[in-house]
């Protein structure tokens, strides 16, 4: 009888090239390399100076994403570009991707966005699939039940000239959230919940598996959300198993297969999900009915808790080491120990990043924030993750909702989350963002950010302060 297996157990084993042993990794074949203008430089650098081609260029994308300015287009239709550092990493990309055959979005092409929105988006991600990127939340494209992560600079350059990888197999970790969440709670607040629960290193080591009723209620953007921050607890990877919202999701897209390629795909498909029996290294259980909106109040995504709740004090902790990384964060936030976050006055509201910048998030934003204005003295960003969701959402009339309430509507990229382009934070400065990191400098030198949900995010930007949506939510979304 053959032994049960998990879902990442059966995308490892249909990729292994050459086995792990005592001293040595395996080597793991690469379905999809995703490529961006901020970490290939250099490998592209090294593949010339070695004389090398791009073994697989047909497995290979690329899009303008993280230099990428958002400010809006000019009277010619151009996004402007204004950074000088930035024109040079987008002509370098443009240059590498052309020298070596690769396909790219351009800035301000119809396709174009952030990587991780993209792929999803195109088709090109796709269940069973093995998926790296140089970058640390290629962890979303789990949520198709593909094992993807980030990886280094030097990785990318043997990805590009292999198309396989060095790794060691990861350990396994269930995430079980059954039940189901109440209004005003959605997908963020899941994973700032398992992050709050098991911290920053909690995961070090592990593929995560989020499995339960919750989790097959949300929908595919709901499953990237979640999978998209599987890297804040350390995981190399977040999945989730393909069904038939999976599916139903990747049907028709540009990359997707068709006709009876399709038929048998989804045959495949059908086969990944973990089998009954198969037994996990970890295993970490929430329960969906007891959640409420999460926040962060730290430095770091895992220090996070109830939006009712207390910021815990230094003393709570019994390591010294605890007690000093608590000091420290609540000085750079300055936040007091058993303070209240709610009520707490704040300057800027940022939606977007890889995290939650798709058609459904902007869609709880403009529903949450319409008939209303953000404060006196906040400022509103709205910034859709590609120009296809930019797109959609103006034809929905989204735009006009978010301009009308006095938020600004931006162009598709990664924006404040890196504090690029002028997209930033000024020293001093409270943010609620439904970014994926919180650490010191992270959306501008001296900036403070507490991570939180869409409608956490539109709740404190119309209340100036932070403040439970569930205020708002039964008499708005209803």
């Amino acid at each position: 009888m053959t032994q049960p297996k998990t879902l990442f157990e059966k995308v490892w084993n249909n990729h292994v090239v050459k086995p792990q042993t005592a001293g040595t990794p395996a080597v793991l074949y690469i379905d999809l390399h995703l490529v961006h203008e901020v970490t290939s430089p250099q490998a592209f650098t090294v593949m010339r100076e070695r004389g090398l081609k791009v073994r697989r260029p047909d497995q290979t994308f690329g899009t303008m994403d993280h230099s990428t300015p958002t400010t809006p287009r000019n009277a010619q239709g151009i996004i402007p570009v204004l950074d000088s550092l930035a024109v040079k990493q987008l002509d370098m990309f443009t240059k590498n991707c052309e020298d070596f055959d690769i396909p790219m979005y351009s800035l301000g092409t119809e396709n174009q966005g952030i990587v991780h929105v993209i792929g999803p988006e195109q088709g090109l991600t796709q269940p069973g699939m093995t998926i790296v990127c140089g970058d640390s939340h290629t962890s979303t494209h789990g949520a198709f039940g593909a094992l993807g992560f980030g990886i280094g600079t030097s990785e990318v350059g043997h990805v590009l000239a292999t198309q396989t990888l060095l790794q060691y197999k990861p350990k396994t970790m269930a995430i079980k959230v059954d039940g189901v969440l109440a209004d005003g709670v959605v997908a963020k607040d899941i994973i700032l919940a398992v992050l709050a629960k098991i911290g920053v290193g909690g995961g070090t080591g592990h593929v995560f598996e989020y499995m339960g009723s919750a989790i097959r209620a949300l929908s595919m953007d709901g499953r990237m959300t979640v999978c998209n921050m599987s890297i804040e607890g350390g995981a190399r990877a977040g999945m989730v198993a393909p069904d038939e919202t999976t599916f139903e999701y990747v049907a028709g897209r540009p990359y997707a297969p068709k006709g009876d390629a399709w038929d048998a795909a989804v045959a495949k498909w059908r086969e990944l999900p973990t089998d009954d029996g198969a037994e996990f290294d970890a295993e970490v259980v929430i329960t969906a009915d007891d959640l409420i909106p999460q926040i962060t109040y730290g430095t770091n995504p895992g220090m996070g808790m109830a939006i009712n709740g207390h910021v815990p004090s230094p003393s709570d902790f019994a390591e010294v080491d605890k007690r000093v990384a608590m000091d420290k964060a609540l000085t750079y936030m300055g936040l007091e120990p058993n303070q209240q976050l709610l009520g707490k006055k704040i300057d800027v509201v940022f939606v977007g990043s890889c995290t939650n910048s798709r058609i459904s998030d902007l869609r709880q934003a403009a529903k949450m924030i319409e008939g209303r204005k953000v404060a006196d003295d906040v400022r509103m960003m709205v910034v859709p993750g590609s120009q296809q969701v930019k797109k959609q959402a103006e034809q929905e009339g989204l735009d006009e909702i978010f301009k009308a309430a006095g938020a600004e509507w931006r162009e598709a990229g990664c924006s404040m989350c890196i504090a690029m382009n002028g997209d930033q934070l000024s020293p001093g400065q409270y943010a609620v963002s439904t970014s994926n990191r919180n650490f010191e400098g992270r959306q501008g030198k001296g900036g403070r950010t507490f991570l939180a949900s869409p409608l956490t995010a539109v709740a404190a930007a119309v209340n100036g302060a932070i403040t439970d949506p569930r205020e708002m939510y039964e008499q708005v979304m209803a």
